[in-house]
């Protein structure tokens, strides 16, 4: 999947996740910039240095500063980083924006995923909502992109009497090109198990959020990616044989020990690399 090809990883090393194996290839590793939002809106192109140089290989747009309407400008300067897209978080109308769109072709961003949107929870508008992705999603196919949606933890709660919740919901009435980008640090948060919905819908998974999290009374813990309460093993091994994954997508949130954002960001990638050598 994408450029990594000399990146694989032995699967005697890291039993149970296999990357490398054959012709699998680990997905990307990006930050989403809503991470270090603040570093972005006071010196854009100094933080995009500062997250090329932690050795993510890609990044997931929240906003695009002074590359406002400049795609192929932000498009050199992540080259001259040797970063790549890994995607955008946009608004939901942006679906529907031939300008934007565009944009986002120009800039060679193949994933557009809404963060959120209020009527994911609720019986007819998520319906409304589905419909609104479906169409998108039929759109963007001819250009190889995709649309998709970003999950917190209000969507992990139980949508029907048969136990559905609204992420069932969602997934049942979105077409297979709607991206699911779980973030199984909300996922978690919630009380469930991120494996069981990388499972329950394979495929759609093709990027995912990696936010650490900790669990009400898990003493110790931190939320750093490799020092939190998700068991990232069974996580990652999961993307591979289920989700389709072509970027994992650090997301930090939670900054401890008056450390800042970038120093956050910075040790969780390290605690992932730690889980996926190479």
């Amino acid at each position: 999947m994408l450029k990594l090809a000399g990146t694989g990883i032995c699967a005697a090393a890291l039993p149970g996740i296999g990357y490398g194996a054959g012709d699998l290839k680990r997905p990307g590793l990006a930050l989403q910039l809503y991470s270090v939002r603040r570093d972005c809106s006071n010196d854009f192109d100094k933080a995009l240095d500062s997250v090329a140089k932690m050795g993510f290989e890609g990044v997931e747009f929240a906003g695009y500063y002074n590359y406002q309407g400049k795609p192929a400008e932000l498009k050199r300067r992540l080259e001259d980083l040797g970063l790549e897209v890994a995607g955008t978080h946009v608004r939901a109308n942006v679906l529907s924006d031939r300008k934007a769109i565009d944009f986002h072709r120009a800039l060679g961003c193949k994933y557009l995923i809404v963060p959120m949107d209020n009527r994911v929870k609720h019986e007819e508008k998520s319906k409304e909502f589905a419909d609104l992705l479906n169409q998108a999603a039929k759109n963007l196919k001819k250009y190889g992109m995709y649309c998709g949606y970003h999950n917190h933890a209000h969507e992990f709660s139980r949508a029907s009497e048969d136990g559905k919740t609204w992420w069932d919901l969602l997934a049942e009435r979105t077409s297979e090109d709607v991206v699911l980008q779980m973030d199984v640090g909300w996922v978690v948060h919630a009380g469930c198990d991120p494996v069981k919905y990388l499972r329950r819908y394979p495929g759609r998974t093709r990027t995912t959020h990696f936010k650490p999290a900790v669990r009400s009374g898990d003493a110790g813990k931190t939320p750093i990616i490799g020092q939190d309460s998700v068991s990232w093993r069974e996580v990652i091994s999961a993307t591979r044989k289920y989700g389709g994954t072509e970027w994992i997508i650090v997301e930090q949130e939670k900054y401890p020990e008056g450390k800042s954002p970038m120093e956050c960001s910075e040790l969780s990638l390290k605690g992932l690399k730690n889980i996926i050598p190479g």
